[in-house]
Parts: C-alpha cells; structure tokens; sequence
C-alpha cells in the first residue's frame, strides 16, 4: 500500500477518481448499449436487474467518483487545510472500485449476501469520504460555510441506505431511491458550480489571480437567494416524487424547480464574458438542469414524452456537462497545467448536448419507432465524450507534474502571480 501511495496518480485527490470515474462512464455506457442493441454474451444479472444497475451505476456510481475527485481537491483548497494523506487516498479509491466489481460478483451471490456484498462498499466509501473531509469542514468558522456538501454527502449516505434496503427487503421501489439521488445530485452541481464558476466565467483562472478580481470589478457573481431558492425547489419536487408518485402536486413543484432553475440563469447574464467557453459550458449544464425538469413537469401535465426523458436532460446532460467541465478545469488547473484551448473541448461538449438531446427525443412518444436507435446514438456519443477526456487527460492525470511542484498545487504562474501585481505576461 506505500508503494502504491507514491504513485503520482495518488498526488492529489481528483486524479484517481477523475480518471477511473471517466473510464467507468465509458465502460458502464458501453456495456448498457450491447444489452440494449443485441443478444448479452453474458449470462448476468445483478441484483434487482441490469435496469437498475445501469440507472445507480451512472447516477451514483459515476457522480460519486466526480463529486470525491472535486471535493477532496477543492475542500483544502477551500479551508486552507492540508490535503488527505496519499495513503487514505488510495484506501478510498480501492473502496470506489471495490464498489463497481461488487454488482459484478453480487449477481453469483445468493440472496442477501448479493446486495449485502454491493451495499457494503459503496456504504463504506460514502462514509470514508464524509470522515475525511469532516476535519477540514470543521477547522475554524470560515471552513464551516462550506459544510453544505457535508449535509449533501450524508443525504447522498441515507439516499443509498434506502437503495439498498429497498433491494433487500422490498419495502419500496428501488427506482425512486434512484431518481431522490438525481435530485441530489443537481443539488451537488449547483453548489459546486457557486464556486467554480466566479474564478471561471471571469476568467480569474486564466489570469493567475483565483479569487481576486481584475480591476476590482466582478462580473459573474453566484448570489446566495437565488442559489438557495434553486436548491430548495429541487429538494422540495424530489421529495413530492419520492412520496407522491407523478401527481399534479409533483408536476407543479417540478416546474416551480425549473422556475428556480430559469432564475439562476440570470446570474450569469454579464455579456461577451459568458461567451468564453468553460463560461458557456457551465452555463449550458445549468440551462440543461432547468430544461429537464421543466420537461418532467410537463410531462406529468400530459406532455407527449415519457418523464424519463426529461430526466435524461438531467443525467445525460446536466450531469454529464457540469461533470466534464469540472474534470477539465479542476483536473488541469491543479496538475500544474493552464486550461485546454484545443478544439476537441467544445466539440466534446457539443457531443454530450447532442447525447442529451437525442436521449430526450427517445422518449418522445412520436419518435418510439427510432427510439432505439435514438438512444443508442445518444450512448455513442456519450461514451465518445469521456473516451476523448480520457485520451487527452490520462496521461496527465498519472504521471508526475512538469512544473516543479508535488501535491494539489496551482500553475506556477499562478502562485507567483499572488505573490506579485498583474502584468502583461499573466494575461492570456
């Protein structure tokens, strides 16, 4: 385990988890599509169905590995506290992984010790991850302002105790356990997002000069009412869901989350900044989140297309988008390198709107008779998404930095930009 935790892939928190959270988003969406378009080669069966298993492993599964990549880099960054040990690091990451092989190895199980064997270690790595963050949300009172993800990590804990329990002695409907961590997992994107994107959309990044405005001015802010009022408005319709079904109390709460959602949009007006495009990328995964359940809700109002398409717009795009751009923001920045300007970025991102726009279109009940092939393309593009992230960012995300410095820390340039005025050669 010490060799092990030399490894530069355990140099920082983001780089195990980004790059074995993008190879599991390939590899699950790959594997759900050979189900979908021909004869399965294997003889598998996961507990409570290869449905199932496709909807946690993507929703939960994938997002948990994003959100333990961004927490365990940002929350030090955050508290100015010192980052995980590598060893811990890599105790956690093997918890992650154990987690994947665990449905794999639970289909030949018998009963309970099948889901017994799948609940225990994804248990066990949303607790582990929540008990080494702990200390460094608590270390003083400007640390404790970040304790909302403390608060979504053990929704996220009591979301996936329900999952299983519900798998273990069916007491409810496993899918709504899925689709309450949906909900959760907008609320994630919208915290993390609060605070990405104020260094992003005014290009603080770029500048060297993380959370200091040029020229004394800001241009993007995340304002905390409308932050909250989005947040509150999801939680409030995927409780209504869980507990009512898809009634006209749900519907109308789902719409009044895309009225929240359309609100916090126009935070994000400030002109040609939001042009830039990790700016667009951000701004277009929220417009997804708002989009999605305004189509969840009209489909309860009698819209022709299935309330999983809606949902899709969730998962596929929002989900898929806002994961991506952190990967690649969060994933440079602090491996030493500045953000990408190659082509590939916004095509990728385009291909993982498209993926979201053909998903929802399957679901489209004049569209059934392409629905299959709409969802396959959509599932194409969407593992050609992560395949691309992988290509260009695996190596980086394994091998030793070339700038000098060990651990989480920024660009070079950057760090000598806080210690020194702007000049020209800061700008790019």
């Amino acid at each position: 385990m010490k060799k092990i935790a030399e490894w530069p892939l355990f140099m920082c928190g983001f780089r195990p988890f980004f790059l074995a959270g993008s190879a599991m988003a390939c590899a699950v969406m790959a594997a759900w599509l050979l189900m979908l378009g021909g004869p399965w080669p294997l003889d598998w069966a996961p507990p409570g169905g290869v449905a199932l298993w496709h909807g946690y492993e993507l929703v939960v599964g994938f997002g948990s590995a994003a959100v333990a990549g961004f927490l365990l880099t940002a929350i030090p960054e955050f508290t100015g506290t010192a980052p995980p040990p590598s060893g811990r690091l890599v105790g956690l990451a093997l918890l992650w992984l154990l987690g994947r092989l665990a449905w794999g190895i639970g289909a030949w199980l018998p009963a309970p010790l099948d889901v017994l064997a799948v609940a225990l270690t994804h248990l066990l790595f949303t607790a582990g991850l929540l008990a080494l963050l702990l200390p460094a949300l608590n270390h003083d009172a400007q640390a404790r302002g970040h304790l909302s993800f403390a608060w979504a990590l053990l929704a996220l804990l009591l979301v996936q105790s329900g999952f299983f329990a519900a798998l273990l002695w069916h007491w409810s409907d496993p899918l709504a356990w899925v689709r309450l961590a949906v909900g959760l997992m907008m609320v994630l994107i919208i915290l993390a997002g609060s605070r990405i994107s104020m260094n992003v959309v005014n290009r603080l990044v770029e500048l060297g000069k993380p959370d200091l405005a040029e020229h004394g001015t800001v241009g993007y802010l995340a304002r905390p009412p409308r932050r909250n009022l989005a947040t509150f408005c999801i939680c409030l319709c995927s409780a209504a869901e869980f507990f009512k079904g898809s009634d006209l109390v749900t519907a109308w709460l789902t719409l009044a989350a895309a009225a929240a959602m359309f609100n916090l949009l126009n935070d994000w007006h400030i002109g040609r900044p939001l042009l830039y495009r990790w700016a667009l990328i951000l701004y277009t995964s929220y417009w997804l989140v708002a989009l999605g359940y305004a189509a969840i809700g009209l489909s309860m109002l009698g819209a022709p297309w299935l309330p999983s398409a809606g949902r899709h717009l969730l998962m596929v795009g929002a989900m898929g988008l806002s994961i991506f751009a952190v990967m690649n923001v969060a994933g440079r920045i602090h491996a030493g390198q500045w953000l990408d300007t190659s082509r590939w970025v916004p095509a990728t991102a385009l291909a993982l709107v498209a993926s979201a726009l053909l998903r929802f279109l399957a679901g489209h009940f004049s569209l059934a008779p392409w629905a299959l092939g709409l969802t396959l393309a959509a599932g194409l593009l969407w593992v050609a998404g992560f395949a691309a992230y992988l290509w260009r960012n695996a190596p980086l995300l394994s091998t030793p930095r070339d700038d000098g410095q060990s651990g989480c820390a920024e660009p070079l340039e950057q760090v000598q930009a806080l210690a020194q005025p702007s000049s020209p050669s800061h700008h790019h």
